[in-house]
């Protein structure tokens, strides 16, 4: 009986249990692989810049402009395509944003994670659609691929052999644009998303977007690459363009009076 049990267990050369090799299997295939990857090719002739751009190795870009013009959604998958690719010297994706319009977690329920889940949310619906599979965030995050940090808990830190993403950057004072672009390490890339119209910042002089301060300060800088998006970029919905084009109308109209 012994002698019958061992060899049900040790059944292989290595004498590795069969539920270990049968728990390995299963992990495995749970891994996120570069051939998951969906192709997507670009969909308008400024999402085809940022494509140039990338393969130039361009490692410093802003991608701004109106709403729904898929600037996230790009940015995420050629860092994917890169942190995937085990030929890249890039380890990992760091998202950055700010957690919320005012930048305190301390009034949502929950431990930090918890707190900072719903703005993770968008880039779980990013990898979904990428990988065609509902946990494709989760296990990046597992794998280390990727790593979500609000602008709260940022300084101090240095972020090596890694492609940044700083989303909703509207949503950041000067300040904390700096304490993010102070952050680059060695072997590493910064990608800025935003659109300066979207700020949830409050109009008060200690608490305005730093987006264009910003552009004014790198366009001196011969490594900045920024790509503008417009209306003709919208790739969302119908809806959504003609929505913007006529709350950009209204707008001109506003400031025109």
């Amino acid at each position: 009986m012994a002698r019958t049990a061992r060899k049900s267990i040790a059944d292989n050369e290595d004498g590795e249990p069969a539920v270990t090799r049968n728990l390995k299997s299963v992990s495995n295939s749970l891994k996120i692989k570069i051939d998951d990857l969906k192709t997507f090719e670009p969909l308008t002739e400024n999402q085809k810049k940022f494509y140039d751009a990338y393969k130039r190795q361009d490692y410093f870009v802003a991608l701004h402009g109106v709403a729904g013009t898929g600037k996230t959604f790009i940015a995420l998958y050629k860092a994917l395509e890169e942190v995937l690719d085990k030929s890249n010297p890039f380890n990992k994706i760091i998202i950055v944003r700010s957690a919320v319009p005012s930048r305190e977690v301390g009034h949502l329920p929950g431990d930090l994670n918890e707190k900072t889940e719903i703005y993770r949310q968008p880039y779980q619906q990013i990898c979904t659609t990428l990988f065609g599979r509902p946990d494709a965030y989760q296990r990046l995050e597992e794998q280390h691929h990727i790593e979500f940090i609000s602008t709260s808990f940022i300084r101090g830190m240095s972020f090596d052999d890694a492609i940044i993403i700083v989303d909703e950057m509207q949503n950041l004072t000067y300040e904390e644009i700096d304490t993010v672009m102070t952050r680059v390490g060695y072997r590493s890339k910064i990608i800025w998303c935003g659109d300066y119209r979207q700020t949830d910042l409050n109009k008060k002089k200690n608490d305005m977007s730093g987006i264009l301060k910003f552009f004014d300060i790198a366009q001196h800088m011969k490594a900045f690459t920024r790509i503008e998006f417009t209306p003709d970029d919208i790739v969302r919905s119908s809806l959504v363009k003609d929505y913007i084009l006529a709350k950009l109308r209204y707008e001109d109209y506003c400031e025109g009076k």
